[in-house]
């Protein structure tokens, strides 16, 4: 997970970048938990396809919610005890899902799992903003965000597993119990950069080589008067609910449209969480690259980001062919170009707007994506239920993320940096 440094700079910083990765990963296994073992409890607690979208949206609702309020209290109390308080929150929550056996028991939890989780993204963008100069973050925002498919991948490596020989209840206990792991190293080593004792000065120097900013309270109700803020805050609520609809409804739909349950998901979902994987490090790279070779920073993230949206399109078919790895390879390049997008979608907060309200500017847009996974959930499970179809469903994926780069590029044609002095 290092990356070489440059020469005589040092590599604490990816220390750094290598922990918010794992966070995300965890975060992710413990997401994914529900949607794996969703044919089996369907099964147990004969839940229909619209109340296991209920489910699912009392995740989203809180999700927003969570953002919300999460974005904010990073802002307030700093990167380190945000963080942490994040994580055991929703590590607490995954355990608490072994003692529900109700649908409203699995709402409950579920709500709160997703007001934990929604302190993960702002507190990881918070981290590589006080961390990285400019021209690394979205590389290292590809690293963290690559978390999220290698969940995807554990998840189905290790919760059919446990599920068939220890039983549902004891695979959210022990997914559960590995964030609290990963507080304890969390604490030992996240500081600021300019009080860290293991800091080098050669590497602090290269940190702060941006302009510094003064560190100001701000509001973010003031935020709310941009258009910067509202650029990134419609493509997360145009783009942020197709992972979510993929990560809870891809078991369901491959039991449904090819028979495939609980024993043999693992490989499939393996594979396209994989190609997500390399979308997201390639992805951040790619604009990084593009910066370090004289192009704006504007020009270098709308081309990574319309690259990307273009290759979400021909996931449609996906819901139509019988062939099983033709499926499985459009999904898998459909999600490649999700992670690729989000690890420059999330980068554009850093580029327009000060460290300083970076994680209530993550939390607003995010709040966005998660209401409209909350609506997508609910309208998704309805409509599997009355159709019979995933179709329309992934013509909505295919076309969602076009949509939302004409949304950033109107309200945010150049990218233009938003100044505290114009904040405040």
């Amino acid at each position: 997970m290092l990356i070489a440094s440059k020469s005589g700079v040092g590599n604490y910083r990816w220390k750094i970048c290598a922990m918010l990765f794992l966070a995300t990963t965890i975060n992710f296994v413990d997401r994914q938990v529900l949607g794996i073992l969703a044919p089996q409890l369907q099964k147990e607690f004969a839940w229909s396809d619209s109340e296991y979208g209920f489910i699912v949206s009392s995740f989203q609702a809180a999700y927003a919610l969570g953002f919300l309020i999460m974005g904010h209290l990073l802002d307030k109390i700093g990167t380190r005890l945000g963080a942490t308080i994040a994580i055991g929150f929703w590590s607490m929550a995954t355990m608490m899902h072994a003692l529900v056996a109700s649908l409203f028991g699995f709402a409950a939890v579920r709500f709160l799992l997703g007001l934990g989780e929604a302190g993960n993204f702002p507190s990881a963008l918070k981290a590589v903003s006080e961390w990285f100069p400019r021209k690394e973050r979205a590389l290292a925002t590809g690293i963290f965000v690559s978390g999220a498919s290698v969940g995807a991948i554990v998840a189905p490596l290790t919760v059919p597993f446990i599920a068939i020989n220890y039983g549902w209840q004891m695979t959210f206990v022990i997914t559960g119990a590995i964030g609290f792991i990963w507080i304890v190293f969390w604490m030992m080593m996240y500081r600021l950069p300019q009080d860290h004792p293991k800091l080098g000065k050669a590497e602090l120097e290269y940190i702060t080589s941006d302009p510094m900013e003064p560190q100001i309270k701000i509001p973010w109700l003031h935020l709310l008067k941009y258009r910067q803020t509202w650029a990134f805050a419609f493509g997360a609520f145009m783009t942020h609910p197709i992972f979510s609809f993929f990560l809870f409804f891809l078991p369901k739909f491959f039991f449904s449209n090819y028979g495939i349950g609980i024993a043999k998901i693992g490989p499939i979902l393996i594979i396209i969480y994989l190609m997500s994987d390399f979308g997201s490090i390639i992805g951040g790279w790619a604009s990084s690259a593009l910066i370090k070779r004289g192009w704006s920073v504007n020009k270098s993230r709308k081309t990574t980001l319309f690259a990307s949206a273009l290759c979400v399109v021909p996931v449609y078919f996906a819901a139509q062919t019988t062939e099983l790895w033709l499926a499985v390879g459009l999904i898998g390049l459909a999600l490649a170009a999700h992670s690729a997008w989000s690890a420059n979608l999330f980068t554009l907060t850093t580029d327009m707007f000060p460290r300083q309200v970076v994680g209530s500017v993550v939390g607003i847009g995010s709040m966005l994506g998660a209401v409209g996974g909350m609506f997508g959930a609910t309208i998704g499970g309805f409509l599997l239920q009355t159709t019979g179809s995933y179709v329309s469903l992934f013509i909505f994926a295919g076309c969602a993320y076009l949509i939302a780069f004409t949304g950033i590029q109107l309200l945010s044609p150049k990218l233009k940096s938003i100044t505290l002095e114009k904040i405040i």
